[in-house]
């Protein structure tokens, strides 16, 4: 099997996953599960062996149904009442033109909301959530969301751009469009690969930790070539 089919299978069987954006991009390597797959034991691997931050991404069609906003727009809405906020929102990555955070949030059954039990646990029901929300209209996620989660939380959420793998390209977008292909709940968890020199890791160091733990490693480009014959 290629890389590509390893992987989608892999994360079927709730396996982690390596995915490089690219060069020329953040040049980062993040560990990537599906969000249906997170345990407490998924968490320490992620916290333990990536060591960056920890968030959730959701598919355009499920941020949508819930109504998530993007923490840039917030920020700037809120900056006519604090103006500090409209300052500090303005969007000049290095590597891409926007960012895709969201909201933090805690599923309200946690307890401080960053032990790997209570992660998982957020996670896992955000993952319920969005598996629900693509099939029920009537805003059914929405409600359902607020009433199971508060924010702020110690589990970021990424809104996937749409359409996938269109403009943008980032690890949100390349991590999404694989559960999609793998027909698996749009929300993939994912976490930077942090070296032990104040940087993160180098791909070749993060392939090579494919290697060791036997785990598929993916290019971005790859993602991106498959996801338009995918989706054609």
């Amino acid at each position: 099997m290629d890389d590509l089919t390893r992987a989608l299978e892999a994360l079927r069987q709730g396996r982690f996953i390596l995915v490089y954006d690219g060069d020329g991009r953040e040049e980062e390597t993040d560990l990537t599960i599906a969000s249906q797959s997170v345990t407490p034991a998924a968490i320490r691997t992620l916290r333990k062996d990536a060591g960056g931050l920890i968030c959730v991404t959701l598919s355009g069609d499920v941020h949508r149904k819930i109504g998530l906003p993007l923490m840039a727009d917030v920020l700037r809405d809120a900056g006519r009442t604090y103006p500090i906020l409209q300052a500090v929102s303005a969007e000049n990555l290095k590597y891409d033109r926007r960012s895709t955070f969201s909201l933090t949030v805690n599923h309200k059954d946690t307890f401080t909301g960053i032990t790997d039990k209570d992660r998982a646990r957020t996670i896992s029901r955000l993952a319920e959530v969005a598996a629900e929300a693509v099939k029920k209209e009537n805003g059914w996620a929405a409600h359902v969301f607020a009433d199971e989660f508060r924010s702020p939380g110690h589990v970021p959420v990424l809104n996937a751009d749409e359409p996938l793998l269109a403009a943008r390209k980032g690890h949100t977008e390349l991590t999404t469009a694989l559960m999609v292909m793998a027909g698996l709940t749009p929300s993939a968890t994912i976490c930077e690969m942090m070296g032990d020199d104040d940087r993160a890791r180098s791909r070749d160091d993060a392939k090579a930790y494919a290697r060791d733990h036997n785990l598929v490693f993916l290019d971005g480009q790859d993602i991106v070539r498959a996801w338009q014959q995918w989706s054609a």
